[in-house]
């Protein structure tokens, strides 16, 4: 691969590098100003069935401004009054120059951040490398700063990666892969920087990422919706990069549902933890990222197609995900009582979910008032473990209506010491041990219970709690998960997690000042700073989708 120089496929082998590409310039795909445009109308508020009626470019002109800090977003949320008086705390500097420190530089120019800085540690693993997950808070980070130009040189990047062909041994990848990190090698004789990229070929499991092209386009957006600029994702590469990775995932099988079909260990939970088939991270990430593309996707020749197809899945999987994956008071009884073996159209158990396969544990967890989305449901298989960022990202994408979204921080507020404890968040509840954490994880070294993936407490999960919070206008619960968090990050030097019940140690085999908990932490800060920040990251419910309820979505004793 060196002196590579076109912008399309190559044949690389087990390992995808840009070497030595002469004087290759980030901006160099942009072949447009940047300009703000005024618009009248919100692009996160047309209504699906508008979308799927008049699919003309007039379409994308009716839409109002796009940018948020300092104002209004398209979220119709207040900016907070007290943005000038708000007394920061000693941590965000501290926070701040950390964050900088884990700056990834190629050509002279910001591309990403490492996932974390612990030259303590003798064991580097991959974790100098720019994770395409990982960046996701840095960039919010710094595009709530004013700083956008880092978060646009991530995005093209990792787009002209998405464009080179991928081999895993024998086996090629599909076109719309992105990858799940990728490393800067820089070379001080020839004064030369290389990348190399990972698509999973070298992950612990071997699992290519399924979130990561998810969340290249929700950053799009993030990118777009902060600072007015529409010339980026409107350029021919962007929105091939957003219609490969829709082909990847719209493409047509032998699916019977509408959610993805997934391996273990694709996500943030990349070991093996009993999360394949539907996992519900996955699943709300879908749903977001289809909403944004939704609104990035201009309705030319080919976008037109595109669009139809998520109006058309969005309808089905909103209405498969808040039927089937759904769990409160009531419907947990109904499971309970649910007869088995039933066949015809007029099935009420519809999975063949055996009432005795119900663990013990969440009889108890259940509370009167609350609910939400279990980990993942699939043929006489029910998954009743909580999973944060699927219920976070559920309520910040409206996969979740408003009433569930208020069941879900009921939820949480209820059940406080289980899923916050003394370090926020709970990855996932309860943790898996004995027997079954045996025949799980394969005896999982690193996932042993309450650690890691395993019941462990991440303050990543921060900004997403965060953002969850204001928009179900409960911003008291972020400041007091916050104020948690304060009391130990810095003290601690930024660990990756925390391990026990409560959260309450770090983590046997935590890195120290990892990225996303320093920039999680700050995201977190100034999204109750100043609420309008919200926009980036939030989408309206669509009308159009709302479902008929037939039960309340919150039973109440």
């Amino acid at each position: 691969m060196e002196g590579a120089k076109e912008f399309g496929l190559r044949n690389v082998s087990s390992h995808c590098s840009i070497s030595d590409m002469d004087d290759y310039d980030l901006s160099r795909l942009l072949d447009k100003p940047r300009l703000n445009i005024e618009r009248q109308r919100s692009f996160d508020e047309r209504s699906l069935s508008e979308l799927s009626i008049g699919l003309t470019r007039a379409g994308l002109d009716n839409i109002d401004s796009t940018y948020s800090p300092g104002g209004r977003s398209g979220f119709d949320t207040p900016a907070s009054s007290a943005r000038n008086s708000f007394e920061p705390h000693p941590m965000v500097a501290e926070a701040w120059e950390a964050l900088r420190r884990s700056l990834v530089f190629f050509r002279n120019q910001p591309v990403g951040t490492i996932a974390a800085y612990d030259h303590a540690s003798e064991e580097v693993l991959n974790y100098d490398q720019v994770f395409v997950r990982d960046f996701v808070p840095s960039a919010l980070a710094f595009l709530m700063n004013g700083e956008p130009e880092i978060v646009k040189n991530f995005l093209l990047k990792t787009l002209q990666l998405q464009g080179w062909e991928k081999r895993i041994d024998r086996f090629k990848l599909g076109e719309g892969a992105m990858p799940a990190s990728f490393k800067v090698l820089h070379d001080p004789i020839r004064k030369s920087d290389t990348i190399v990229a990972d698509f999973g070929e070298s992950a612990i499991g071997r699992v290519a990422p399924v979130d990561s092209g998810f969340w290249w386009i929700i950053l799009l957006r993030a990118y777009t919706k902060s600072t007015g600029d529409l010339t980026l994702a409107e350029t021919e590469d962007c929105q091939k990069g957003m219609r490969l990775i829709l082909t990847l995932c719209l493409s047509e099988g032998f699916d019977t549902f509408p959610t993805l079909l997934c391996a273990d260990g694709c996500s943030m939970i990349d070991r093996r933890m009993g999360i394949y088939g539907y996992p519900i991270e996955i699943q709300a990430l879908f749903f977001m990222a289809l909403r944004c593309a939704l609104a990035l996707l201009k309705p030319d020749a080919e976008g037109k197609e595109f669009i139809e197809r998520i109006v058309k899945r969005l309808h089905a999987l909103s209405y498969h995900m808040r039927g089937y994956f759904w769990l409160d008071f009531q419907q947990l009884n109904d499971i309970y009582r649910y007869k088995t073996e039933e066949y015809s159209h007029t099935a009420v158990n519809k999975f063949n979910v055996i009432p005795d396969s119900i663990p013990d544990w969440v009889f108890d967890f259940m509370p009167c008032r609350g609910g939400y989305f279990i980990g993942n449901v699939s043929p006489a298989r029910m998954d009743f473990r909580w999973f944060a960022l699927g219920n976070c990202v559920a309520i910040l994408s409206s996969l979740a209506t408003p009433e569930q979204s208020v069941a879900i921080m009921d939820l949480i507020e209820s059940r406080w010491e289980e899923l916050v404890g003394e370090m926020p968040l709970k990855i996932c509840y309860p943790a898996i041990e004995s027997h079954e954490w045996r025949i799980v994880t394969g005896c999982d070294p690193k996932n042993t219970r309450w650690s890691y993936h395993n019941g462990g407490s991440w303050p990543v999960l921060l900004w997403m709690l965060t953002a969850a919070c204001i928009k179900t206008g409960r911003p008291q619960i972020a400041r007091r998960a916050i104020e948690l968090a304060e009391s130990r990050l810095l003290k601690d030097a930024w660990p990756e997690y925390y391990d026990g019940k409560l959260g309450r140690y770090i983590g046997k085999q935590a890195r120290k000042y990892q990225t996303w908990s320093i920039a999680g932490y700050l995201v977190a800060k100034m999204l109750l700073e100043d609420p309008s920040h919200l926009g980036m990251i939030s989408l309206e419910e669509d009308k159009q989708m709302k479902p008929v309820i037939k039960r309340s979505s919150s039973w109440t004793c």
